[in-house]
């Protein structure tokens, strides 16, 4: 039996996803891009956009009673691999050292609403 994790605190789905579910304690966290949830504005730049999801991810997680510290698996898109150093070095400021998860980042020729980068997370209770 799966649980829909839900939050005004992060961007409402623009599709026929939801935000997580959580299955028997693993919370599945879809792929979240740069929108502000309170205003709906896209972020741009590497910088401001890779903080923005963090953000919303966050949001997520805490949702549904976790942290960053219950994150086992990460999936990072980005539509520049040049980027990769300025996301990383973001992403990572929202990462404990030493519980880091595991993770790939792949370039994608196009995202959803044009944006920058999009990172999906598995988390476990």
């Amino acid at each position: 039996m799966k649980k829909i994790i839900s939050t005004p605190h992060a961007p409402a789905a623009i599709g026929p996803y939801s935000q997580a579910n959580l299955a028997k304690g693993i919370l599945y966290v879809s792929g979240q891009i740069p929108a502000d949830p309170e205003t709906g504005k896209l972020m741009e730049g590497i910088e401001d956009s890779t903080h923005q999801v963090m953000k919303n991810l966050k949001a997520i997680l805490e949702e549904a009673g976790m942290s960053f510290k219950n994150v086992v698996k990460a999936t990072i898109f980005l539509k520049n691999m040049d980027d990769f150093a300025v996301m990383n070095g973001i992403y990572a400021s929202y990462l404990e050292e030493g519980s880091y998860p595991a993770r790939e980042t792949v370039q994608v020729s196009c995202l959803p609403k044009n944006v920058d980068v999009e990172i999906s997370m598995i988390a476990h209770q």
